[in-house]
């Protein structure tokens, strides 16, 4: 596969990079420019006439680390939101637990909820000396409409296991049980692991984290830039083979499935380009990195979804990436009367 070193020829000129994280843990903290002042990287056509845009940044590093093109903001922090899960996942082997194949995949997953997902959450807590109730996530519905629909259906209610994040806190509090840390305050941003987990996002994305927010399952949410979040997802897949990191990368692409889910987007993206590690998160954010060490880091602005699939296509064609996956992971149609009459596309 080929690098593009250049920004496409008709894309917005690259944002500047202005906004430096400060390593500050509360009070305000700026993020990206206004949205206005962000480049569309994406349209919104319905019939063949453009009824809106959605706007964000995009980074993408070369072999070598460096940038080789950026569009729109690209420096000033972020909340990578479940980006930030391989860094976690990491933090608990450095922290002494021992996980490995599924299991590990499962730490760093935001879970579709089927069956093969809830079953090993509990297998965890158990294998540990726990149960559902010790999580510190909120119950939820599985995060794939048709597993919340059976699950519905079965007359199941809720759950803290069916909680997309359930694989992270049991990890988590399985870290805890083997240090001898109290499990009752895992996700206070002061406890030891979450420390740790500081310090491995760090470490990974050379640089200070910004600010510590409240993720949506109640964990320590940490703020990096999508330059930073790239770099991560890089030192992962280059990492020396037995390191936490390496295993981290190894155990999600050997395990998709357990990352997300059989209908999702990184299960088909870690399956269809050999070697990629990916990783979503929410409010439109996603991360990639090649086996040769380009990475890329996406965040739409407004939180679209359905402008992240299109978006994520399009940046690994410009990065030389061939496979019959980018035109499923880039499709994002728009129905009227439950036919097809329109798109999300990419706009450079």
């Amino acid at each position: 596969m080929s690098a593009s070193t250049t920004p496409p020829a008709n894309a917005p000129a690259p944002g500047t990079q202005t906004g430096t994280p400060s390593g500050a843990q509360t009070g305000a903290a700026t993020g990206a420019r206004p949205s206005a002042e962000l480049p569309v990287l994406a349209e919104v056509v319905r019939s063949g006439f453009t009824e809106g845009h959605h706007r964000g940044s995009v980074v993408v590093l070369g072999p070598d680390g460096g940038v080789e093109w950026s569009l729109g903001e690209v420096a000033a922090p972020v909340y990578p939101r479940s980006s930030n899960k391989p860094m976690q996942a990491a933090a608990v082997l450095h922290a002494g637990l021992e996980l490995s194949g599924e299991r590990l995949a499962l730490a760093a997953a935001s879970h579709s909820g089927e069956p093969f997902h809830l079953e090993l959450v509990r297998t965890v807590l158990a294998e540990h000396g726990m149960t559902e109730d010790d999580l510190g996530c909120p119950p939820d519905l599985p995060l794939d409409r048709e597993e919340a629909d059976r699950f519905l259906a079965a007359g199941s209610r809720p759950s803290r296991t069916a909680m997309n994040c359930s694989g992270k806190h049991a990890a988590m509090l399985a870290a805890c049980r083997v240090n001898g840390w109290s499990g009752a305050d895992y996700l206070d941003p002061g406890h030891p692991l979450q420390v740790l987990v500081r310090e491995r996002i760090e470490a990974a994305a050379g640089e200070p984290v910004a600010h510590t927010g409240t993720d949506g399952c109640g964990a320590p949410l940490m703020a990096i830039s999508l330059t930073g979040l790239a770099r991560a997802f890089r030192s992962f897949v280059l990492a020396a083979p037995g390191t936490p990191e390496r295993r981290v990368a190894d155990a999600m692409r050997a395990h998709p499935e357990y990352v997300a889910g059989t209908r999702r987007e990184d299960t088909r993206l870690m399956r269809g380009v050999p070697g990629a590690l990916a990783k979503v998160g929410a409010e439109a954010v996603q991360a990639v990195a090649l086996p040769d060490g380009r990475a890329l880091a996406i965040k739409i602005d407004d939180g679209g979804l359905r402008a992240l699939g299109p978006v994520l296509a399009r940046t690994l064609a410009r990065m030389g990436v061939e496979s019959p996956v980018l035109a499923e992971i880039g499709d994002s149609p728009l129905l009227g009367g439950g036919r097809r009459v329109g798109e999300i596309r990419a706009t450079f």
